[in-house]
C-alpha cells in the first residue's frame, strides 16, 4: 500500500473527467486521473458520434476519447486505469483509496463519475450494442431518419425519445409495460396526439432479431395473462427510455445526493456542499447527458477548484 498527495485528483474518465483533465494541467495543478471501470465512459460504447463539436464528418466513440485523454496527458495529467473504491470526505486534505489499497490525499476532488443508462437485461441488447440499440435518442436518432424505430419505457424519458424521433423516424412503436402511462399528463397528451407513435401497451420485449443489426423486435402481450399473445414488429432501432443510473454508490453520505442518486451542486458552480469537492458531468446531470455539456462542465469543476486552491491554503 502507497501513500501519495496530489492538489487535485479526478474521479472518472469521459468528457468531464478528461476535460478538467486538460485544465487542471494547463493550471499546473498535476492532476491525477482515475478512470474508473469503464475508461472514457459511456461513449466508449458508441460507434459513431456526429454530434460533437470539431468533428465534421464524425469520430468513433473510442477515437474521440483517446483524444481527449491525449491531450490530458500532453498536458501533464496522471491517468490511471484503475477504480476508487473508497472516499473519506469529511475532513480537507481528503482521503481517497483504489482497488489496491494505495491511498491518494487530494486537496481537492472533482466527482466525473458519469451515469450509466437503466437496460431491461436481455442478451440481444449486448449483441445488437451499436447496431442498432441504444440509450439515447438525441445522440443516435439521426441516424435513423425515415425507418421505423421502437422506445421501450412509460416515464417521461420515454415520451421525451418518442417525439423527438417522431420528428425524425417513419414510424415509432412506444413499448409499454402496463397499461398506462406514468408520464406527465402533457407528455402523456403530445404522444398520443403524435400521428407517428404507435403506444403498443402491455407488453414486453422478449428479444431483439437481425443478420448485421436489429430489423425486429419479438414481443409478448399480456405476459402470464389470459390472453397472452406474441408477435413481432419491424424495427431499424431499439432505444431504451427507462431512465439513468448515475454512478455515485461509494459517495454516499460523503456528499450531498439528490433522490435518483445525483450529486447536488450549488446554482451554476460545480460545487458540492463539501468545500473543495466537486462535480462535473452525467453524474451530476439528470436532464441533459450530452458529451458537449460534460465536457463544459469539467471545464467549470476545473477552474472552480483552480481558484478554491489560490483563495485556500496549501496542505
Amino acid at each position: 500500500m502507497t501513500e501519495e498527495k496530489t492538489r487535485v485528483l479526478i474521479i472518472g474518465s469521459g468528457p468531464a473527467g478528461y476535460t478538467a483533465g486538460i485544465y487542471a494541467s494547463r493550471a499546473n495543478l498535476k492532476p491525477v486521473i482515475y478512470e474508473g471501470d469503464q475508461p472514457g465512459g459511456q461513449l466508449t460504447q458508441t460507434t459513431e458520434i456526429e454530434n460533437f463539436p470539431g468533428y465534421p464528418e464524425g469520430v468513433q466513440g473510442q477515437e474521440m476519447m483517446g483524444h481527449l485523454r491525449a491531450q490530458a496527458e500532453r498536458f501533464g495529467a496522471e491517468v490511471r486505469s484503475r477504480v476508487i473504491t473508497e472516499v473519506d470526505f469529511s475532513k480537507r486534505p481528503f482521503v481517497c483509496t483504489d482497488e489496491r489499497g494505495d491511498r491518494i490525499i487530494a486537496e481537492t476532488v472533482i466527482i466525473s463519475t458519469g451515469a450509466s443508462a437503466k437496460y431491461l437485461g436481455l442478451p440481444d441488447e449486448k449483441k445488437y450494442q451499436g447496431l442498432g440499440v441504444s440509450a439515447c435518442a438525441t445522440c443516435d436518432g439521426f441516424f435513423y431518419r425515415k425507418k421505423n424505430v421502437a422506445v421501450v419505457g412509460g416515464g417521461d424519458t420515454a415520451c421525451e425519445e418518442s417525439l423527438y424521433l417522431s420528428t425524425l423516424c417513419k414510424k415509432v412503436y412506444l413499448i409499454v409495460r402496463k397499461g398506462y402511462l406514468r408520464a406527465s399528463d402533457v407528455m402523456k397528451r403530445r404522444v398520443e396526439e403524435r400521428e407517428n407513435i404507435e403506444i403498443l401497451f402491455h407488453c414486453n420485449t422478449e428479444g431483439l432479431f437481425g443478420e448485421d443489426g436489429v430489423e425486429g423486435a419479438h414481443l409478448v402481450e399480456h405476459l402470464g395473462e389470459e390472453g397472452e399473445r406474441r408477435f413481432d414488429i419491424a424495427i431499424d432501432g431499439f432505444f431504451l427510455g427507462i431512465g439513468h443510473r448515475p454512478n455515485t454508490d461509494i459517495f454516499r453520505g460523503q456528499v450531498e445526493l439528490d433522490a435518483e442518486g445525483y450529486v447536488k451542486v450549488k446554482g451554476a458552480t460545480t460545487h458540492t456542499n463539501v468545500e473543495g469537492v466537486f462535480a462535473a458531468g452525467d453524474c451530476a446531470d439528470p436532464r441533459y447527458r450530452q458529451a458537449i455539456c460534460a465536457a463544459g462542465t469539467g471545464c467549470r469543476a476545473a477552474l472552480d477548484a483552480e481558484k478554491f486552491l489560490m483563495e485556500h491554503a496549501e496542505m
